[in-house]
């Protein structure tokens, strides 16, 4: 008899399982729609030189808080009209507050390639700032033949010579 009973669960189970297999499914294949999408779009970026600048846009974008739409009395009317309202600002479309928005995840994406320049080439003396010497009392190693070189710092040879003297000739 208990045999019987669990046969009748297990069967019991099996028949919910597949009434309810649409739903039970269907986060699976968006987790594997999403994993599809983003293979595609790494396998796209190997071979596209601005990938990186798409990523940043993209990231910045994830920064910027979206555009809200909210209903105010008109100010000669009174009637309730719909504003669109971003940063604490009101426009009177949504492509206005749309466009605004844009430039602001423009301008954060600038500041970070600037904050990159400003963090990487004042490693390289670029920034205001020498590059830490190898100890106190040591001199900076010197170049590399074949090199120009600006101040304590070494730089291929594919800049252009009448930027940089050339050393060793």
């Amino acid at each position: 008899m208990a045999n019987l009973i669990s046969v009748a669960l297990i069967f019991a189970a099996a028949i919910l399982a597949y009434g309810f297999r649409r739903r039970i499914m269907e986060p699976f294949r968006r987790f594997e729609a999403r994993n599809a999408q983003r293979r595609a779009d790494e396998a796209r970026a190997m071979f596209d030189r601005f990938a990186h600048y798409r990523k940043t846009v993209e990231f910045a974008e994830e920064q910027v808080a979206a555009v809200e739409k909210i209903t105010v009395p008109d100010e000669r009317t009174g009637e309730p009209v719909a504003r669109y309202l971003f940063l604490g600002e009101q426009f009177a479309t949504r492509k206005d507050a749309e466009s605004r928005r844009f430039a602001a995840v423009i301008e954060r994406a600038r500041d970070f390639y600037q904050d990159l320049d400003r963090i990487y080439l004042s490693r390289r003396g670029r920034g205001g700032r020498e590059p830490p010497s190898a100890g106190p009392g040591l001199p900076s190693p010197p170049p590399k033949s074949g090199q120009m070189t600006r101040k304590s710092q070494t730089l291929p040879v594919f800049w252009p010579a009448k930027w940089f003297s050339i050393k060793g000739q």
